[in-house]
């Protein structure tokens, strides 16, 4: 995926039209990272020698909810609906999370490598798209950025290239978190 920016369409509304794709899909990808750490945590939190990566989840979930609460503000502020696809993402995102988390603690960790990968992907390019017409929205997407990145660096480190069919289980995560975005910018 290219940190490219997309080019401003033409027409009278098209910046005001694209702000609220980029918020739409932005509040409903944060929805969904808070639904898959639940998930993660549904299986994990409780589960004998799994503290530290239940704690690790509660971290990176109330980092997520910060970043949720924001874009839930954005959506209000700026009069732009969420995608009518939120019970159906908050739903499978859920599973998402619970079904990484009962293949296992790398599992669980793939899945947030293989998102993440793809949502710091997809702040650059919006980061890249604002940066002059939005800069303090620009500037609060790097920040959340930063600290997806950090997500995945942490997923990386505990071991997500070790899960079992790791190759084919990240490929197919990227390829469903590809697919939401584009689907929810316009529905």
């Amino acid at each position: 995926m290219s940190s490219k920016p997309i080019p401003p369409r033409p027409g009278q509304g098209a910046l005001a039209a694209r702000m609220a794709e980029i918020l739409r899909v932005d509040q409903a990808g944060e929805m969904a990272a808070v639904a898959i750490y639940r998930g993660q945590r549904t299986v994990l939190g409780e589960a004998k020698g799994h503290e530290r990566i239940a704690g690790q989840l509660s971290e990176m979930e109330a980092q997520e909810a910060q970043h949720l609460a924001r874009f839930d503000r954005l959506l209000t502020e700026r009069q732009v609906r969420p995608t009518a696809l939120t019970p159906v993402w908050r739903m499978a995102a859920f599973a998402l999370g619970a079904g990484t988390a009962l293949m296992g603690d790398k599992a669980a960790h793939a899945c947030t490598e293989a998102v993440e990968t793809v949502i710091e992907e997809h702040y650059a390019s919006q980061v890249a798209e604002l940066a002059d017409r939005e800069p303090d929205l620009a500037a609060e997407l790097a920040k959340f950025r930063e600290e997806e990145l950090a997500h995945r660096d942490l997923a990386l480190e505990e071991g997500a290239r070790e899960a079992p069919g790791y190759a084919l289980l990240a490929a197919v995560i990227r390829t469903g978190c590809r697919a939401a975005i584009k689907i929810s910018e316009k529905i």
